[in-house]
Order: C-alpha cells, then sequence, then structure tokens
C-alpha cells in the first residue's frame, strides 16, 4: 500500500493497528475533508472495514466528520505536538524565523528529513507572500528543494544513493534530473553552507536555504526564504539565512539530547 501523504508506512493490514494506521496516514496535509470512497481508494480497505475503522477514529476524535468527509482532528495535531525533537525545534527556531521574516518580508519554512523527503514543520509568510507547494505538515523531495539539498548535502552519502535510485523525476522543466549535476550542487553547499532553488520544485518560486546542524554536523533541520522568481534574489540573503540557521544550530545543541 501506498499512501497519498508521505511514504509507506509498511502498515500490516492484517491488524487492526495496521488499518488505523493506514487510515490515518492516507490524509494529506491540504485535506480538508475527504470522502470514504477516496478513502478508500488510498487505503485500498474493503468499504465495511473502512467504514468501521473510521467510526472508531471519530469515536475516539481522531477523526471529524464534516460536510465533505473526514479529516484529521485537533488531537493527532496536538499528539504530533508532543514529539520532544519537533517541539523543541520550533520553540528554538522561531525566533530565528520571525526575525529572518522581518529582514526579508518573504517567506520563511522550517523544514525536517524524513526519509527521502521533506516534512515542513514551520511557515511564517505575509499578505503577499508566494504561492507555494510547501505548507506545514506537507511533504516535497529533497533534490528538487533548497531545504532538502540543504539537508541531503550533509546527510550520509547512502541518502544520496537512495534519492537517485527513487528516481529524479522533473516537477518543472528546471528540475535538476541529473545525478552527476545533482551532487556537483550538493558539494557546492557544503563548501557553501547554503543550497539554492531556481523553479525546480514549482514554476515561478525561487529560494535560499541553510542546514541547522547538531554537534557532529549531522542535519537537524533546515531553514530557507522563498519569494517569487520575478523579483527575489535570493543571493543576496546568503549571510541572513545562514546566521539564522547557525543561531538555530546552537540553540538545538543546547537544548535537544542528541
Amino acid at each position: 500500500m501506498t499512501r497519498a501523504g508521505g511514504p509507506d508506512p509498511a502498515a500490516d493490514l492484517g491488524t487492526v493497528l495496521g488499518k488505523i494506521v493506514a487510515v490515518l496516514f492516507a490524509f494529506q496535509a491540504d485535506d480538508h475533508g475527504v470522502s470514504l470512497a477516496e478513502l478508500q481508494r488510498r487505503t485500498q480497505l474493503p468499504k465495511g472495514t473502512l467504514h468501521r475503522v473510521v467510526g472508531d477514529l471519530v469515536d475516539v476524535h481522531l477523526l471529524d466528520r464534516t460536510d465533505h468527509g473526514y479529516r484529521l482532528s485537533v488531537q493527532v495535531f496536538q499528539l504530533g505536538m508532543r514529539a520532544t525533537v519537533e517541539r523543541g525545534l520550533l520553540e528554538v527556531a522561531t525566533p530565528f524565523m520571525e526575525d529572518l521574516y522581518e529582514r526579508t518580508r518573504e517567506t520563511v519554512n522550517l523544514g525536517v528529513l524524513d526519509g527521502s523527503e521533506i516534512v515542513y514543520v514551520a511557515k511564517i509568510g505575509g499578505h503577499q507572500q508566494a504561492i507555494s507547494p510547501s505548507r506545514v505538515g506537507g511533504r516535497l523531495p529533497l533534490y528538487c528543494t533548497a531545504i532538502g539539498k540543504a539537508l541531503l548535502a550533509f546527510s550520509p552519502p547512502e541518502l544520496f544513493v537512495r534519492v537517485v535510485e527513487e528516481g529524479l523525476d522533473r516537477r518543472t522543466p528546471r528540475t535538476i534530473s541529473a545525478p552527476g549535476l545533482l551532487r556537483q550542487q550538493l558539494d557546492r553547499v557544503v563548501e557553501t553552507g547554503v543550497a539554492f532553488e531556481f523553479e525546480e520544485s514549482a514554476v515561478g518560486l525561487a529560494c535560499i536555504a541553510a542546514p541547522v546542524l547538531d554537534a557532529q554536523d549531522r542535519p537537524v533541520a533546515a531553514i530557507s526564504v522563498t519569494g517569487p522568481s520575478t523579483r527575489f534574489r535570493p543571493d543576496r540573503y546568503v549571510q541572513v539565512v545562514k546566521a539564522a540557521a547557525a543561531g538555530t544550530a546552537i540553540l538545538v545543541r543546547r537544548s535537544i539530547p542528541v
């Protein structure tokens, strides 16, 4: 089974827990209401079984029933916020993200590594923020985003091999699909401390990101600034983005156990 919201959690559909996991992981970050028929398509569970599982999840307030179907409840969000690393990361990163927004007036994102994808855990944007595929709780590939490249560049070589084996699918005409060219970019990220994206994940977007590294130079997260490619010049913000990531890293090392 593959899920719409991210990697396959390898749920065993022969168990009750596996069925519950399959349903919860079927929801995407931008879902406002998913019909039972769509949940069945995403989970491949028999209709009767799915109806019982969904009903039980509504009863325990992990799902909400809406006019448009079902959605994850606030309790799921609250449960997620209890994750120690992510909570601590948000607490220390938010002031630096707010300062970065004040300096750039562009959209600021915080993302973490999950498998071969990014998960966006925070986003700050004004009234005129660029239309972006990133959203809190959403996922994007590592290879075509500035945050992803910042994380991938400082990850073990095995992850690069995995990303290439999974395929560098073109999301736009400017998506890097050649492993050699991607490797060159990642080497440059290690040298300079910043990663760039120019309309690689979505047409019309430019982005710069810097990694938040732990004491062993392993990537804990990455911070980015994104704007419309028609006016945003990411190379102007190299120092402020690196400073935000470095400041976050210092506090992460003090507050989050390695």
